[in-house]
């Protein structure tokens, strides 16, 4: 079986519209509602990469980027950021934290899909 992409953003209505797009690609895909939800399923499975949004409640998107950096299993998987936010700063501070890329909302699920070929193979 293949491994899941976990997409992890509080919004249930872009969470569905990233399902639709990763499963018509022919990924599996997992959903959490915050960085405290993924870090639940991240405790005990591994994903092919993970997709982001920066602003959520209880843990927001760079300390869950921080937090898996700092675990041996997670300094490799593919982390891409998902977010209305484009000013530089922000993007750099996503860098730092250890994203592997951006794609801004609302994204186009063909560039999606394609940002996702370039960061797992």
């Amino acid at each position: 079986m293949t491994k899941a992409i976990l997409t992890v953003d509080d919004s249930p209505s872009l969470r569905l519209v990233l399902r639709e797009a990763l499963t018509d690609a022919g990924h599996r895909v997992v959903e959490a509602e915050d960085g405290i939800a993924a870090l639940e399923w991240l405790a005990s499975n591994e994903p092919q990469l993970v997709i982001t949004d920066i602003t959520m409640p209880r843990l927001d998107g760079l300390a869950l980027i921080e937090q898996l950096r700092r675990r041996d299993d997670m300094r490799d998987i593919p982390i891409l950021v998902l977010t209305t936010e484009s000013a530089p700063e922000s993007k750099a501070k996503a860098r730092a934290a250890g994203a592997t890329g951006w794609i801004a909302k609302p994204f186009d699920p063909d560039k999606l899909n394609s940002a996702i070929r370039r960061v797992t193979h």
